[in-house]
């Protein structure tokens, strides 16, 4: 299933005169889930038991491309694994998941982690220690190394019916969402302060009529919603008029969509 196609699997539009939403691509959705995601599971190849994987959990940084960036103790299984094959894999899932886990967002990255050069070791170091803080204690101690995964793909899935292949250079290339650290406050303000205002968004731009409606998700490209209409709940995404890049601007634009839609 491609991965370069934004909005593609966003599923059918809810009124046949409405056009499909465009949505961030699979690639923009993984690397703002590895910016959201602050531990995930790491799965090196046995040494002990040979072809089987071993996973434990584990912090990871990121650096500027959206490699994960690991500090391992000499002690653990994964410097034993790695020293003697490279080849592992990270899966992240979405921090705030609720409900049927299945539903939720997760990304798994394969690719070689090894153990960063020592030239390199001083920015990978501060990398960490933005994200992780309290390993100042002992990011220094010589049982300690930092690892950096070289990811050669990636595998996105958005929830049921949602996924594919991400490629290395996608990957690379894609930036986190603008609005992926404050979009937890947006929803909670809409579904809070203006619940109304989505019931009427719902009606202008995505032809259903609805009962109830709350904020699900939110990007720089336009947000999705769950409503109660007559034959049962439905989901919908709507599109921002304008592509947004900040919290401000996201409510200058939601304004002006609802000022629109009072209009129809």
């Amino acid at each position: 299933m491609a991965s370069s196609s934004a909005g593609k699997h966003a599923g059918p539009s809810a009124a046949s005169d409405q056009p499909t939403p465009a949505e961030p691509s699979f690639a923009e959705r993984a690397r703002t889930l590895m910016h959201l995601g602050r531990i995930g599971s790491l799965s090196s190849l046995s040494r002990k038991q040979p072809g089987f994987p071993f996973g434990s959990v584990m912090p990871y940084g990121l650096d500027n491309a959206g490699r994960p960036i690991f500090l391992i103790s000499t002690m653990a299984m994964h410097t034993q694994n790695l020293q003697a094959n490279p080849h592992a894999s990270l899966l992240v899932t979405q921090p705030d998941a609720s409900g049927d886990p299945l539903g939720a967002s997760r990304v798994t990255l394969l690719g070689n982690a090894v153990p960063i050069a020592e030239k390199d070791v001083s920015e990978a170091r501060a990398l960490y220690l933005a994200r992780y803080p309290n390993s100042r204690h002992w990011v220094d101690f010589e049982d300690f190394s930092f690892y950096c995964m070289d990811v050669v793909d990636v595998y996105y899935v958005g929830g049921f019916g949602v996924m594919g292949w991400v490629s290395a250079s996608d990957f690379e290339r894609a930036k986190p969402d603008p609005l992926a650290d404050v979009a937890t406050g947006i929803i909670q303000h809409m579904n809070t302060d203006h619940a109304d205002a989505l019931i009427l968004l719902a009606k202008a731009f995505a032809g259903l009529e609805s009962q109830e409606a709350a904020m699900t998700s939110v990007d720089r490209l336009g947000f999705h919603v769950r409503l109660r209409t007559q034959d049962g709940m439905r989901g919908a995404r709507i599109a921002f008029s304008r592509e947004v890049t900040s919290a401000a601007e996201a409510r200058t634009v939601l304004v002006e969509m609802v000022a629109q839609a009072r209009q129809r």
